[in-house]
């Protein structure tokens, strides 16, 4: 069974990262996902949570990098990001999408009985099909148990295109190329926003 990818792997500009973490494995318990898409969130990005300081809520994105910062968004959805970087600047990679590699009856069950791509394209999707919530904000992701990111096998190709939801950023911001997907995957949300790298 593969180790975690360690600490150092995170402790990376959040779009570098994003681009590396096409095809990793995330893993809980019985299920094992493959990532194929992600965004990232930069410093200085005004769609950042950390855009306007540090708070209560956000502070896991303040680092240090390699573990989980969990929100739930709209008041239903468990959005898991992976924060990056160094301690203190805001930033990480929200996970958007995954294909199951193992536990798929467990994911269909947390996801209504629902297969196919439907069942995890859409990051709130990633949170109910791993059974996370706020509560693992903070858990590091390079230490075996618990949630883990294993090594996978990073995309032979990708797309990248711009975030989804984020209209209220600046332009700049909102226009960015910083959502990254696994190019020959069926396991892609909002594809036609998306372009060869």
């Amino acid at each position: 069974m593969s180790a975690p990818l360690p600490e150092a792997f995170f402790a990376r500009d959040a779009l570098d990262v994003a681009h590396d973490l096409i095809g990793r494995h995330l893993r809980h318990e019985a299920v094992t996902l493959r990532i194929t898409e992600v965004e990232a969130y930069r410093p200085g990005d005004s769609a950042c949570h950390g855009f306007r300081g540090e708070s209560a809520r956000n502070r896991p994105l303040f680092g240090p990098p390699g573990r989980l910062y969990v929100y739930v968004c709209y008041g239903i959805h468990r959005m898991v990001n992976v924060v990056t970087g160094p301690e203190g600047e805001p930033q990480g990679v929200l996970i958007r999408a995954c294909a199951p590699v193992e536990g798929l009856d467990v994911v269909a069950a947390r996801r209504g009985g629902r297969t196919g791509p439907v069942t995890l394209t859409g990051p709130g999707k990633i949170g109910a099909a791993l059974a996370l919530d706020v509560a693992w904000s903070g858990h590091p992701v390079f230490e075996a148990g618990g949630v883990e990111v294993l090594p996978g096998a990073p995309a032979a190709a990708r797309l990248i295109g711009p975030r989804v939801g984020i209209d209220y950023a600046e332009p700049v911001h909102r226009d960015a190329p910083w959502r990254v997907a696994e190019a020959d995957s069926r396991w892609v949300s909002v594809r036609k926003t998306l372009r060869p790298l």
